[in-house]
Formats: C-alpha cells, sequence, structure tokens
C-alpha cells in the first residue's frame, strides 16, 4: 500500500491516469475530438500549476484567512461540485422520469417514479449543452421562460450502448411533434391544435387565428418534452392494426401483459362493486356508470378483466370498443388514408438506407421525415416532387424510425396519431419503478409499496 502510495505522489504518474480516463470518457466514446484542449486544464492542475499560482493559491489562502468568504466558498463549490457530478450522471447514465398519464397501463401506472437508463441503448449526447441545471425545457416557475440557449449546437450523437432497441421494448424518447409548442395550451399538440383550428375556420384562416392568439416557441429535439410507449414496429417493418389486433409483417403480434382496450359494460340495473374494480387496478376518475343506461360507457379493461366482468352475475353485456370511419386526426392526417385507431395501415416503417419510390399519393407518409427530422426543403410544383430543388422520384433515409404505441390502446396518443419516431428522438429505456404514488389517495395510503423497485417490463 506505501509503494502505491509513493507511486501515486508522482505528478507524472496522477497527470497520465486523470489523462487516460478524461480521453477515454470524454473523447474516445463521445467522439468528441474538440475536447481535446481539456488535456491542457489537467496539465496544468498536475505540472505547470500556473492557475494554481494565479488563482487558487490566492483562493485558499482566503478561505484559511477569512471567515465569511471561506463558508461563501465552500457553499459555492458544494453546489458547483454537486451539479456537474448529477449533470454527468443525467447525460451519461440515467435520468429520472414520471409517468403523467395513462397511455401505458397497466405496464406503468399513473404516478410511477422510473429510472430510465442511458447506456441501454448509448446515451444521447445533448444537442444543447448550455442549459440550466436539473429542469428540462422551461425554468423553474415559468411555462415561457427557455431555460437553454443555442450559443452551441451539437449534431445527433449516439454513444455506444449495452443493448439495440427490441420489439415490444418500454422507451423513453423526445416527442417527435415537440418541435413547435403553442403557449396557449403548451401541454398539447400544437399540430392537433392547428387542425381543430383549420377544420372550423380554413386554412389559412384557421392558422392566423390561432397565432394571433397564442405565441410559438421552437424547441430542439433534446428539449422536446418526454414521451414513453412501448416499441411496436421496428425499422423495415409493415404493420397492419385491423379490429384493434395488429399485424406485424403478416403476423400477430406477440402477446403484452396488461394490454387493455375500452369497454361497454351493460348491467342489469346494479354497478359493479368500486372495492372489484380497485382491486383491478381501475382508476376511479374512469369507472363512471351511467344510471340512465345501466351502462358503463369507456371502462379500460385488459382481456382477462373483461373475462372476469362478464361472468358476474349482474353484468348483461361486454363489448370492446371500436372506432368507426375515418379519423382526421389519425397519421398520416390525409383523406387517401382512411384509418383509425383500430384500424390502421398497412404501413412501411423507414429504415436508415433504405430507399423508397416517392409519389403523390404516399408523399404524406414521409413528408415530415424528409423535411422535418432529416432537414431537407421538399417542394411540390406541376405534380412532380423536388427535393433540395432537384427533382426527385425516390428517397433514401438517413435514420432509423420506429412506431409506437400504448399499452392502453384506446387512451394512448401514439404514433397512430402523429407518426414515426426518428433514432435521434429516443432517449432510454425505463429500468425500474423507483417510487410509486396513486393520486387518487392522500399520503401515506398512496404509497404503492408493491411497486417499489419492481422491474419494468
Amino acid at each position: 500500500m506505501n509503494k502505491l502510495k509513493r507511486i501515486w505522489a508522482n505528478k507524472w504518474v496522477r497527470f497520465g491516469v486523470v489523462s487516460l480516463i478524461y480521453l477515454l470518457w470524454f473523447v474516445v466514446w463521445p467522439g468528441n475530438l474538440w475536447l481535446l484542449p481539456g488535456l491542457l486544464v489537467i496539465y496544468d492542475i498536475y505540472i505547470s500549476k500556473r492557475m494554481y499560482r494565479l488563482f487558487w493559491q490566492r483562493h485558499k489562502e482566503r478561505k484559511r484567512t477569512n471567515k465569511t468568504y471561506r463558508k461563501t466558498a465552500e457553499w459555492i463549490e458544494a453546489i458547483l461540485f454537486a451539479t456537474v457530478v448529477a449533470t454527468l450522471i443525467r447525460i451519461f447514465f440515467f435520468e429520472m422520469y414520471v409517468i403523467p398519464t395513462p397511455s401505458m397501463e397497466k405496464s406503468m401506472l399513473v404516478g410511477d417514479y422510473l429510472c430510465v437508463s442511458k447506456v441501454a441503448y448509448g446515451p444521447k449526447m445533448p444537442n444543447t449543452p448550455l442549459s440550466f441545471p436539473f429542469v428540462h425545457n422551461t425554468m423553474p416557475l415559468s411555462q415561457t421562460k427557455r431555460s437553454f440557449v443555442e450559443w452551441i449546437k451539437w449534431p445527433y450523437h449516439r454513444l455506444r450502448g449495452w443493448s439495440r432497441i427490441e420489439r415490444n421494448d418500454p422507451i423513453v424518447f423526445n416527442f417527435p411533434h415537440g418541435d413547435t409548442v403553442a403557449l396557449v395550451e403548451p401541454s398539447n399538440d400544437y399540430y392537433l391544435l392547428l387542425r381543430n383550428y383549420q377544420r372550423a375556420f380554413g386554412a389559412e384562416e384557421g392558422r392566423k387565428r390561432l397565432l394571433d392568439q397564442t405565441e410559438l416557441v421552437y424547441r430542439p429535439v433534446d428539449k422536446r418534452e418526454n414521451y414513453v410507449k412501448r416499441v411496436v414496429g421496428m425499422p423495415g417493418d409493415t404493420i397492419l392494426i385491423e379490429h384493434s389486433e395488429m399485424r406485424i409483417n403478416g403476423m400477430p403480434q406477440a402477446d403484452i401483459p396488461g394490454k387493455q382496450y375500452n369497454y361497454v359494460v351493460v348491467t342489469n340495473g346494479t354497478p359493479i362493486n368500486g372495492e372489484t374494480l380497485s382491486e383491478m387496478g381501475i382508476a376511479r376518475s374512469d369507472t363512471y356508470y351511467d344510471a340512465a343506461t345501466n351502462s358503463y360507457a369507456d371502462l379500460p379493461l385488459t382481456a382477462e378483466n373483461a373475462a372476469r366482468i362478464a361472468g358476474m352475475k349482474n353484468v348483461v353485456k361486454v363489448v370492446k370498443r371500436e372506432a368507426q370511419g375515418a379519423d382526421p386526426d389519425i397519421f398520416p392526417f390525409d383523406e387517401r388514408y382512411a384509418w383509425n385507431v383500430d384500424n390502421f395501415g398497412p404501413l412501411w416503417i423507414p429504415r436508415k438506407g433504405a430507399t423508397v419510390a416517392l409519389t403523390l399519393d404516399n408523399l404524406p407518409l414521409y413528408r415530415r421525415i424528409i423535411e422535418v427530422y432529416e432537414g431537407k426543403k421538399l417542394d411540390v410544383k406541376d405534380g412532380r416532387i423536388y427535393i433540395d430543388g432537384a427533382p426527385a422520384e425516390e428517397y433514401t433515409f438517413g435514420m432509423d424510425y420506429y412506431f409506437m404505441m400504448g399499452d392502453n390502446r384506446h387512451n394512448s396518443l401514439d404514433s397512430r396519431y402523429w407518426g414515426f419516431v426518428p433514432e435521434d428522438h429516443i432517449v432510454g429505456k425505463p429500468s425500474f419503478v423507483w417510487l410509486s404514488l396513486d393520486k387518487e389517495k392522500s399520503f401515506p395510503g398512496n404509497i404503492r409499496w408493491n411497486r417499489m423497485f419492481s422491474r419494468i417490463k
């Protein structure tokens, strides 16, 4: 041990070890050669000590002789150290995320606090590295003031991870339609809001009225809201939903435990016991009973719970909901695609390097990819498609894309509503629930002890 201490006391040994760690972690792994000048700082700390003589020596002397200065400096140093460490952990290793909606029930519940692994698929380097710590896209106590500046913009770059994305993985990602936010309703999809205005007032007048009512803000990829869904379609897959059942490349989707749909449940006039519904994990807000029709209009049920309710003596009928007709708010928002949440596709999911023939008929499927996600200039003139000013009859995709859906199929805003999720929007993989709070109960009864530190499947 004493020999190791003597070796470590050598300034060149310490410089070499710290430099190697710095090179591997911050230069080689991220592939950021522009961080090489950091070696000069390490050299100064351990070898030349010029900055030490110019600043740190005076700083340490003032701390020794001035009590007020010492106390203030110690607080500042502790805060800076904690901020740097927490930021590095969030970027490279894991981040916390809370489930705000029931779109993933029964796999993940409203009030679940998740630990999201960044190393599962590889940490994604931030697009906007200069930002206020510990917040996402707005400053504390504000819904409008941005928490970041775009003085430095980094292109998409993902480090090597432990595994690859697999079909049916739950994934946290940046909301693809979150590039534009209407501050009048910052939590809602701007493009859905715009379509509603345009249906009511016409294309141009609807856009004008919305812009007159609210300010719009733009957010880069890493500052868009975080969503969590399940990957049901991989790059290169063809998906089809018929009567709410999904087929992938012609085969039925693998069973997902806890997947649920909305059902109409008709009784003989006697409601189902509330405790029974609670035992099934159905929130009170989802159990409205209409005494006039003796029915529950939209009861979210798994197949097991639907069978259990159908066997109750006071239940007359249990019917799964199914959307009818074309839904104008379903991707790709074009009358040529008469799809809805229960009847959707077939749809091919783009794969990096794959080439697709472009036509005016299939352009609605891929237009946002080309214009927004891959940054090309696209125009349609005289019935012809132009990309970056040149006529285009085909397009080769620069990224992989994914199709995401919630396990609560009739209560999930997912890829059926906004299309593909680009690979540069992937944040990480939920690993486990570290805390779970039931919003319908008060403390301490609101703590779901059985979910604490449970793995996400």
